[in-house]
């Protein structure tokens, strides 16, 4: 299994818009066969930063999924809602692995 890890700067101003991008893309993720283990956003500390979590059984799995996003409607009109509304400046992504019992 590979974890997604995704750091999004955000614009705080835009904390709605970016929530509404962030409820839509978690039936997205299962969609094309991950787990979705949720967005978290500003709570206390920073209010510019949120983080998302999601799983795939492997790192092939995760590359079709990208592959596969590209080409659907639903996450292409998600794209398109995040450039327009410019709800988060930035994003930076990490794999990770569980280390489980």
């Amino acid at each position: 299994m590979i974890t997604c890890y995704l750091r999004y700067v955000l614009d705080p101003a835009k904390l709605d818009q970016f929530e509404h991008y962030a409820r839509q893309w978690i039936p997205l993720v299962a969609r094309f066969g991950g787990t979705h283990h949720g967005y978290f956003l500003p709570g206390e500390g920073a209010n510019n930063i949120a983080l998302a979590l999601f799983s795939f059984p492997s790192l092939a799995e995760y590359e079709r999924y990208r592959e596969r996003s590209r080409a659907d409607a639903d996450c292409q009109a998600l794209f398109a809602y995040a450039e327009a509304t410019g709800c988060f400046l930035s994003y930076e992504r990490s794999f990770f692995r569980p280390v489980l019992e």
